[in-house]
């Protein structure tokens, strides 16, 4: 059995369809991960949701994208500048596909693989970001899942206490899972700069070299970062390539390493301008 994961799809359907050509995907016998971010900016959302939750062999953890997508059915957020959700709100299963959506995990435990959206807080082990992520997964998968997504955004706490309300505790959960990409010195969120790690403030890092970031006994999978690109380090894999931003879309073979690539169609993104 081949073990695959893909980088974030965010509706380019047509270059997930060729990525999985190229790897001879069969699904009776491998298994692909996706590592969130399904939908949204891209052109076929709705394809690729109605995919990955009838597909035999393919399990994926939640990206900020989903969680938007989940918060706008709910009608606790707006649309925003470059979403292409709608058709999904509009699709008649659409009740299905999001009830099928809240049941996703934010975390996947292979054993010797860590799969998450976008990184591992520096200040976790192994066992706090598991225990984590099964707070807010089971949260949302129960009857208070609205009232759970309308205290989701924003940017507090930067930093973790076991402590701390639960409320807090599950939105700096989201944060770490679904939107870190630096953090400061102490292991603190820095969710402001979006942008390149070379033109960062000197006083932010990326997540994963942080100085005292705690060891994992896993390689972490992710995605997220587009302008991280790929990035292949012994403990940490990266995979969003970007496609919907013309770039590529990029999966890789868990076990041997063997990267697959398709080029985007289109700078979708620009599309909508």
């Amino acid at each position: 059995m081949a073990r695959y994961a893909i980088g974030d799809i965010q509706g380019c359907y047509a270059e997930l369809m060729s990525l999985l050509n190229s790897m001879a995907f069969n699904p009776l016998n491998d298994q692909i991960y996706l590592v969130g971010d399904l939908v949204n900016r891209g052109p076929s959302s709705l394809e690729t949701l109605r995919w990955a939750s009838q597909s035999v062999g393919v399990a994926t953890v939640l990206g900020n994208h989903d969680l938007h997508l989940l918060a706008m059915y709910a009608g606790l957020s707006q649309a925003k500048p470059g979403d292409t959700v709608q058709e999904i709100l509009d699709a008649p299963d659409v009740d299905i596909l999001m009830g099928w959506l809240r049941q996703q995990p934010l975390l996947i435990d292979l054993g010797d693989i860590l799969l998450v959206h976008a990184g591992v807080s520096p200040n976790w082990s192994l066992e706090v970001a598991k225990h984590a992520a099964s707070e807010v997964e089971n949260v949302l998968r129960g009857d208070d899942w609205k009232a759970f997504l309308s205290i989701m955004y924003g940017n507090q706490p930067a930093s973790w206490d076991a402590e701390m309300k639960l409320e807090d505790r599950l939105r700096f959960t989201v944060n770490c899972f679904t939107r870190m990409r630096f953090v400061t010195a102490d292991g603190s969120l820095q969710l402001k700069y979006k942008g390149e790690r070379d033109h960062a403030p000197a006083e932010i890092h990326p997540w994963f070299e942080a100085k005292d970031r705690l060891p994992l006994p896993r390689r972490v999978v992710c995605g997220h970062w587009s302008a991280l690109g790929l990035m292949l380090r012994e403990h940490v894999w990266a995979l969003d390539t970007g496609c919907v931003w013309g770039c590529a879309l990029t999966g890789i073979d868990l076990d041997s390493g063997q990267l697959y690539q398709v080029a985007a169609r289109y700078e979708y993104q620009a599309l909508l301008d």
